[in-house]
């Protein structure tokens, strides 16, 4: 899964690639905005990612899909 955040003031964005589930991630991004503490994300090489909550902008969690191949019509 592939999870984005928008940080306040910052041009660009974070990209997380985890695969944890959807809900339970997004059950931690709000936990954390009600708090008002830090998101600590863990990717799949391992790598921890801590954003403080309150300077979140967005957070966008994407399955991924397999890429289509053909023509339509």
């Amino acid at each position: 899964m592939e999870i984005r955040l928008g940080i306040q003031h910052s041009p660009r964005e974070i990209v997380v690639e985890s695969s944890e589930n959807a809900e339970t991630v997004s059950q931690r991004i709000a936990a954390a905005v009600a708090d008002g503490s830090t998101l600590e994300l863990k990717d799949d090489k391992g790598r921890l990612v801590i954003v403080p909550a309150d300077r979140l902008a967005y957070a966008e969690l994407s399955t991924e899909e397999p890429r289509r191949v053909g023509f339509l019509g």
